[in-house]
């Protein structure tokens, strides 16, 4: 019995000692640790009195009102998304330098855009280091043609496709969620779309005028109808949703509804629309000028491609560069829009 008792005794000794410091409000469960407060108790919590198994915790409001908030943003992951993306981060990247490009191209070219024509002696040089891309059919520096059509074209373009596509927008939110509107807006979308663009391109053309500017307007009046067609598709999918019925009947303006719950989830889709349509439209203004019904008396990309078809055989050089810009143009944005379109999806955000 001595030696049991005395192995029980040592048993004790050996577990450790939970020591709870009331000052620094930490435990420690090293035996050999001296804390200048506080008691030691070796297992039982329950018998440490209630001064040290609870502390008062202090309430502060801008703290608990934090708690609620996250640091989640839309247009943040919308970003990290895309840069996953790396293909089209770079053909973005190609995109903007050729584009800046542009306006750097007629500061280190040798000849201005309006050199003085001269047919008979410069007519269709080659690329040589005098001329970097030859000459055209006037003998005018086909360098400076080139670069300035590009930017011509891309501002064209640009401007063109974000008036269609907010035309589109407008109109599709206000087709798909205005009941009483649904049947004016088919009917003039079967009135316009039943007959061929081209013929309303070319009565504007011979009754108006054959500008830039008129044509462009001309291509925002008739391109808003893809758009416009697709955005009121998707607001029949949400209009008879849950919150939009109690803000209804909540009292909540039409512009508020459409804008505030119906946009957000059309975001991607504009983002895509959006980007098909730059290349879409410099291929339609390439066949606008083909055709004879865009009198621009500055090259784009449009006048050279229809110039350079004529001497192709003779002069493939005129033909390579332009299209060699507008193929890298609409790859980019094709790129580009795709991996947008999928970043603003909701769905793909984590």
């Amino acid at each position: 019995m001595p030696n049991l008792k005395r192995q029980k005794t040592v048993q004790e000794m050996e577990e450790p000692v939970v020591n709870l410091d009331v000052k620094y409000n930490t435990v420690d469960t090293e035996p050999d640790v001296q804390r200048p407060l506080g008691r030691e108790y070796p297992k039982a919590r329950s018998q440490m009195p209630e001064k040290q198994l609870f502390e008062f915790a202090e309430y502060r409001p801008q703290e608990a009102e934090k708690i609620g908030y996250s640091n989640y943003s839309y247009w943040k992951s919308v970003w990290q998304n895309f840069l996953k993306n790396k293909a089209a981060v770079v053909m973005g990247c190609v995109f903007v330098l050729l584009f800046v490009f542009t306006f750097v191209a007629s500061a280190i070219g040798k000849y201005d855009i309006h050199m003085a024509p001269d047919p008979q002696n410069r007519a269709y040089i080659e690329p040589n280091a005098e001329y970097w891309f030859g000459t055209n059919g006037i003998g005018q520096d086909y360098w400076a043609q080139v670069w300035y059509a590009t930017r011509a074209s891309i501002l064209l373009a640009v401007l063109v496709s974000f008036g269609q596509v907010t035309l589109g927008v407008l109109i599709g939110l206000v087709w798909g969620y205005v009941r009483k509107l649904d049947r004016f807006f088919t009917e003039l979308y079967n009135l316009i779309d039943n007959i061929p663009t081209i013929i309303y391109m070319t009565l504007i053309a011979l009754m108006v005028g054959k500008s830039m500017l008129t044509m462009g307007i001309a291509m925002v009046g008739f391109g808003w109808l893809a758009t416009a067609r697709n955005v009121r598709n998707l607001v029949f999918m949400y209009r008879d949703r849950e919150y939009n019925l109690a803000s209804r009947c909540l009292g909540t303006k039409l512009h508020r509804i459409l804008f505030r719950n119906i946009f957000p989830y059309l975001v991607s889709v504009i983002i895509l629309r959006l980007a098909l349509a730059i290349p879409g439209t410099i291929a339609y203004e390439t066949t606008l000028t083909y055709l004879g019904l865009m009198d621009i008396m500055l090259p784009s990309l449009g006048n050279l491609l229809s110039a350079a078809r004529a001497v192709f055989p003779r002069a493939a050089y005129t033909l390579w560069f332009p299209a060699a810009i507008v193929s890298i143009i609409t790859i980019t944005f094709y790129l580009v829009g795709n991996a947008f379109s999928d970043a603003c999806d909701p769905r793909n955000h984590v």
